[in-house]
């Protein structure tokens, strides 16, 4: 495995583990199972099936080791039978605070350690007690406790030698046998931490999925709401006004109601043809409109949408300083023609009959400049719907377009939308 490739964690492990929890230690399944977490008060959390195994196990263990270490004390020359027998009583005793082992066990290292310089029998609890330790406590604990251990070692055989075997040779055994019982409780102790590790990691990569998941949903709402408003407006926007004038002035002459009903007519068929195009790339058609059929608009475009402001009946002023319109890059051109579509939309709606002005200019290298100004309404304004969002949705595009926009009130009381976007 090289160093950047992510370590591969096994599918959905804490709901597999969660229901084998009767199989793991009480520890590590109160991680995978809520329902057996700590009790009220503090309490650690029940036992498991495989802890009712193990205690008995280690019961055992010290039991077996206890009565090789009584039988070996008492035909010990060394050790008198009075000493023998207390010996051996408190090795019983100490087999039996092996049940205390999960509750306390670093006081019952602790007094294990004592025990053990008066008791032979009492080496298979010292050693459980020691093992427990190094699995239950972080290593701070088990470097002083298990070192006091081992130190004492030597002092256990000078108290009473071994009748077979040398000095030397017990102390090395004794040794190699509290090191090995202290290295297996820490690996115990490594493999669970890491089973934890594993499991957080997986959580965290779930939750970070579902993080994903929900930015790109938010992402897509986002552009859904951005291409409608872009799109639509301007086309809702001739509906509205036209269709107002119609209601407030029934008396017109034939050839405006006639002009103003061509024009409702061919906003509204444009409105559903570029509704398509919307669909069709959020569904996959992708920015270029292949799957509606249609190109999307570009800066060519702009005089188009001029002349449909005219024949609405805006008065709009274009000032074109582009030399080589097809040397705009296809990205900058639409979004520098949807800040003008928002622009004029603006201007219909919040100083209808003002005179709009629309400047473009730029070059390569220096960037594409637009200005779209109007002055202050010659009249009254009718209320015409509109949250503001579009000038919103305008500053993101034209962010994530490398450039940037101003928008606001002009020096004589009119409105100004000027925008930069960088063409390399």
């Amino acid at each position: 495995m090289s160093g950047n490739e992510p370590l591969r964690v096994p599918p959905a492990p804490p709901a597999l583990l969660a229901r084998r929890s009767w199989a793991l230690p009480s520890a590590v399944a109160a991680e995978f199972d809520p329902e057996r977490g700590p009790r009220k008060g503090g309490r650690r959390p029940r036992r498991t099936a495989r802890d009712w195994v193990v205690d008995f196990a280690c019961f055992g263990v010290a039991v077996v080791i206890g009565m090789v270490g009584a039988d070996a004390v008492g035909k010990n020359p060394n050790v008198s039978p009075g000493i023998a027998e207390a010996d051996q009583l408190i090795g019983a005793l100490a087999c039996a605070a092996v049940w205390l082992r999960r509750r306390w066990p670093v006081g019952l290292a602790v007094a294990m350690v004592l025990v053990s310089l008066a008791s032979d029998t009492a080496g298979g609890a010292a050693a459980i007690a020691l093992f427990t330790l190094a699995v239950h406590r972080p290593f701070r604990y088990v470097g002083w406790i298990g070192g006091v251990s081992i130190a004492v070692v030597p002092f256990i055989y000078w108290l009473r030698p071994d009748a077979d075997l040398p000095y030397l040779v017990t102390v090395l055994v004794g040794v190699l046998i509290n090191a090995s019982v202290i290295g297996w409780g820490m690996f115990v102790r490594s493999r669970r931490q890491l089973l934890l590790s594993l499991r957080d990691r997986a959580i965290r990569a779930e939750n970070e999925a579902t993080l994903r998941a929900e930015q790109a949903q938010r992402l897509a709402r986002e552009s859904i709401a951005r291409e409608m408003h872009d799109v639509l407006a301007h086309r809702l926007t001739l509906l509205s006004v036209h269709a107002g004038a119609l209601e407030f002035r029934p008396d017109a002459p034939r050839e405006e109601i006639v002009r103003a009903a061509g024009v409702i007519r061919e906003s509204a068929h444009e409105a559903l043809q570029d509704l398509r195009e919307v669909i069709g790339v959020l569904r996959g058609g992708g920015e270029d409109g292949e799957a509606s059929g249609r190109p999307q608009p570009t800066l060519a475009a702009l005089e188009t949408l001029v002349a449909e402001s005219r024949d609405a009946g805006m008065k709009v002023a274009l000032d074109h300083r582009v030399a080589e319109l097809a040397a705009v890059p296809a990205a900058v051109g639409r979004t520098a023609y949807r800040i003008a579509q928002e622009g004029l939309t603006n201007a219909r709606k919040h100083a209808p009959g003002a005179e709009v002005t629309v400047l473009v200019s730029g070059a390569p290298g220096e960037g594409l400049t637009l200005s779209v100004r109007n002055p202050p309404p010659p009249g009254d304004v009718p209320k015409v719907p509109g949250s503001g969002q579009g000038l919103i949705g305008l500053t993101e595009r034209a962010t994530l377009a490398g450039g940037r926009i101003e928008h606001g009130s002009a020096a004589d009381g009119g409105f100004r939308v000027d925008a930069w976007l960088p063409w390399d």
